[in-house]
């Protein structure tokens, strides 16, 4: 994946160069450790009420609007790199038709692309958010007692900040959603925006998500030769991390994954009569079909690997994928499906 990053400010009426601008306001209290996205600022005098900045991960955007059964995006854009999530809160009297359009329209002065874009009036786009919903759990919160406590009891806005907390600080009435990508120098950056009305309260709510592709540094995870015996001896199998894959391809990528295929080769070749198999795997994210081909895919290319560059046998090697059919851990959240995306070694 290319390494270049976007890093632009745009200027419209609502939004402004100055630094002083994208402080938190006078009427509230950002959250601790929260800081604007250098691709975009908030709109003028917002709350940064929850923020969560992730270094490497993987995210899923929408490929067309709606949602499934399980209310997963439909066609997922799976994206992996550095993650910025964000929701701020308007000033009390701006609705989420101009909040939004403020956004949207400083975002495509910048060459933003929308691939979705949808308002109240369209059907489904109020469900929208509950395909990214379970994002919310993972962000810090603002400290929205102390935040009610700055204003008179019988306020306006210390009567609204009652009502805070939870998943409903993503909207949940008069939702406006768009999702779109930004391209500069190779790289393609997702933006995805959802703004609406918070349950109960007059406040106009905008959640940003930001996912910068990048390389991962590699190489980082390894199970040397002996423990890849050991564990093979004691479970009959051993997953490991240490291989390496862009998002929606199969094919090796070779730097990172050295170091694991040398110690899985060494293993090999220190145990002539060991048959293995090789199974890929994947998360739920995304079509299972696609899945999993996909996941075959990638353990045939380890056994590929090891056969014309470690010069194994290939009568002692097979190739397996099995999708998101064997998970270690919950697909939930994102540290749950990074755990399920894998490959394993398993005695044959």
């Amino acid at each position: 994946m290319a390494r270049h990053f976007i890093a632009a400010v745009f200027s419209l009426s609502t939004l402004s160069f100055t630094a002083a601008a994208f402080a938190g306001p006078d009427w509230a209290i950002d959250v601790a450790g929260g800081e604007d996205h250098p691709l975009i600022q908030r709109y003028n005098n917002s709350w940064m009420m929850a923020y969560k900045k992730i270094n490497f991960d993987q995210t899923i955007f929408p490929g067309k609007l709606g949602l499934n059964s399980e209310n997963n995006f439909v066609e997922p854009v799976a994206v992996e790199g550095q993650i910025t999530r964000m929701v701020y809160f308007a000033p009390l009297g701006k609705t989420p038709l101009e909040v939004h359009r403020n956004y949207e329209q400083a975002l495509k002065a910048a060459g933003f692309k929308a691939i979705i874009s949808c308002t109240p009036r369209d059907k489904g786009c109020e469900h929208m958010r509950y395909g990214f919903d379970d994002h919310y759990g993972d962000m810090k919160e603002a400290d929205f007692r102390a935040n009610r406590a700055r204003h008179p009891e019988k306020s306006a806005l210390n009567s609204q900040m009652h009502s805070l907390g939870g998943s409903n600080m993503l909207g949940t009435d008069d939702i406006y959603f768009t999702y779109g990508t930004l391209t500069k120098d190779g790289s393609t950056v997702h933006v995805m925006l959802n703004s609406g009305k918070v349950y109960r309260t007059d406040f106009t709510t905008t959640y940003i998500e930001i996912a910068e592709p990048k390389a991962m540094q590699g190489g980082q995870v390894t199970v040397n030769a002996d423990a890849l015996k050991t564990a093979l001896q004691s479970s009959g199998k051993i997953a490991l991390y240490g291989i390496y894959f862009d998002t929606g391809k199969a094919e090796i990528k070779a730097a990172e994954s050295k170091t694991q295929l040398d110690e899985m080769a060494k293993l090999l070749k220190s145990q002539p009569a060991l048959k293995v198999y090789i199974v890929g795997h994947t998360d739920n994210q995304g079509n299972l079909d696609a899945n999993q081909a996909l996941s075959q895919q990638r353990a045939q290319a380890v056994v590929s690997a090891l056969a014309k560059q470690y010069q194994i046998a290939a009568t002692r090697l097979a190739s397996k994928g099995v999708a998101s059919l064997a998970p270690v851990a919950s697909n939930a959240d994102d540290a749950g499906r990074a755990k399920n995306r894998r490959v394993e070694l398993v005695v044959q």
